[in-house]
């Protein structure tokens, strides 16, 4: 059974770097983070949760696509209201106003910039991101006793972000997976924790206790979850054709170390008041 998936899982990887091939030399390209979306339909997020997370996905890219420069590459990934900003920008002014578009936007709780500056990267790079996306996220399927639902796995330049709701022994399980699969360079934690009796009560959809007893507080706090619909696909933004020499992608069928893993880049405030 764990095969059959596996293969289900390299192939679906298969197409997509297909369809980044054939859309190459467009001007203009609306694609997703490489591999951005949880693994399973449910996850420890709230309905209402996921809802505002789409929202939030769908108002970042919009005014990516208008306010920012054409030769961008950036993806915008949300988890539990929380924005990471991937990708490459051609300036430093260009990174700090993909922050502070992002700080605009109702409801973000918080902003992960790991945008790097330089040239954008090319579709032979998002294919194999998007490879090692599927990769990682077998390896994660295969781990014993975890749950492999609980991550939102993004890749970008062959570093692994791992987003989710996890206690700190699943986040240091899931990102030592991650860093064993072939091509991984980095990985990268961008996790809210939460303490194990916490997650026992969000796995049985118990909603957290009217305390708020927990190990999560502020933008860490879950709302509580409930039966979870199927994820959406995530979308990024690129704008500008990107040639293909910009960026020499590295081998994912070669035997290596595990890679490096780190935090990611301090959470910067975000927007957190709502609309109404």
């Amino acid at each position: 059974m764990i095969a059959t998936r596996l293969t289900k899982a390299l192939c679906a990887a298969a197409l997509t770097a297909s369809l980044c091939v054939m859309l190459e030399g467009c001007p203009l390209v609306v694609v997703g983070a490489a591999g951005g979306g949880a693994l399973m339909a449910t996850d420890r997020r709230s309905v209402g949760a996921q809802t505002e997370d789409r929202e939030i996905q769908a108002k970042t890219q919009s005014m990516f696509i208008g306010d920012m420069p054409d030769e961008a590459h950036m993806d915008v990934t949300v988890f539990n209201r929380r924005v990471l900003l991937t990708g490459e920008v051609p300036t430093p002014e260009a990174k700090a106003k993909a922050e502070a578009i992002t700080r605009t936007i109702d409801n973000v709780q918080g902003i992960i910039n790991e945008l790097t500056v330089g040239p954008p990267s090319s579709f032979t790079a998002r294919s194999n991101d998007a490879y090692i996306t599927s990769k990682v996220k077998a390896a994660l399927f295969t781990e014993k006793d975890l749950g492999s639902n609980f991550f939102k796995v993004v890749t970008e330049g062959g570093r692994v972000y791992l987003m989710g709701l996890v206690t700190p022994t699943e986040g240091d399980r899931g990102a030592d997976a991650a860093s064993r699969v072939t091509g991984v360079v980095q990985v990268v934690k961008v996790f809210q924790y939460i303490t194990p009796e916490e997650a026992q009560r969000l796995s049985l959809g118990t909603p957290p206790s009217p305390d708020g007893a927990s190990g999560a507080s502020g933008a860490n706090a879950p709302a509580p979850v409930q039966a979870a619909p199927a994820p959406e696909p995530d979308a990024g933004v690129t704008t500008g054709a990107v040639p293909d020499g910009n960026v020499q992608s590295q081998s994912i069928d070669q035997k290596q170390a595990p890679a490096p893993v780190m935090n990611s880049s301090p959470v910067q405030p975000g927007n957190p008041n709502k609309t109404q």
